[in-house]
């Protein structure tokens, strides 16, 4: 049977609120989702929580996001439609689209006791699990000429990178354009990694039946090899680690 608010307020004036007893009992679980921006990406998630005090709760999260390169930038062309199809716009040097899978396990912990009066309660949360990345090739399309009944026409061709291509693949000249997102779907492969998150939360009502929380940390994402988001030039290089400071929100509800 539940506790309403009013109950629980009228006990707590008349009971020690160090009493451990009182310190967490309304709500036992926590289910939350999660929108979170990060200097190179987004993620939603979502959080199965079980609440041990008042003070601390244990979660599972599991999350997919994406990834960007900070050398990535739209490009786009003036050019004379070839086939009725217009030229779209690309990012020079991509060669795949990044996404990531997460999971993990961690625990916040509250640093106040205001919620309780639903005020603003201030804690901090760390979490770490596994990370899988997606690696979905990045086709860009190119003008061939090529000879039909004897004659020379323009053709479009999608390809993706590889280094017999390398030269065509990073020249602005030679790109009409970008290819559709579907296109290269078929051919995802995946790379494990390791992730792990440090943050600073603000809950209003860490009491209240529903979550409402800010929170802002850093992240790390660290994989077995580097990922391979843009060609490597002599200017541009790939990694296996990448820091993110983030923003995050949280939305859920608390039940027993």
């Amino acid at each position: 049977m539940g506790i309403n608010w009013a109950a629980m307020a009228q006990v707590s004036t008349k009971t020690n609120l160090n009493d451990d007893r009182f310190k967490g009992i309304i709500y036992r679980k926590e289910t939350t989702g999660d929108l979170r921006l990060h200097n190179n990406g987004w993620a939603v998630a979502v959080n199965f929580g079980e609440i041990r005090t008042y003070y601390r709760t244990r979660y599972y999260h599991f999350e997919f996001g994406t990834m960007h390169s900070p050398r990535e930038q739209n490009q786009s062309k003036n050019l004379n439609v070839i086939g009725n199809e217009l030229p779209k716009e690309f990012k020079l040097g991509k060669q795949n689209s990044v996404f990531i899978i997460r999971a993990g396990k961690g625990f916040k912990r509250y640093l106040s006791d205001k919620a309780r009066r639903k005020g603003v309660a201030i804690g901090y949360n760390l979490e770490a699990g596994p990370a899988i990345a997606l690696l979905k090739p990045y086709y860009l399309k190119f003008i061939e000429q090529v000879v039909v009944n004897g004659e020379l026409e323009s053709i479009l061709v999608d390809k993706k990178f590889s280094e017999d291509n390398k030269t065509e693949f990073i020249d602005y000249g030679s790109i009409y354009g970008g290819a559709p997102f579907s296109t290269g779907l078929k051919e995802i492969s995946i790379l494990p990694g390791f992730q792990a998150k440090a943050g600073l939360f603000f809950s209003v009502g860490a009491f209240d039946e529903y979550v409402k929380a800010a929170e802002v940390g850093l992240m790390a994402d660290l994989f077995i090899k580097k990922v391979p988001i843009m060609v490597e030039t002599a200017g541009t290089t790939n990694t296996p680690l990448f820091l993110n400071l983030y923003v995050n929100l949280h939305f859920g509800r608390r039940s027993n």
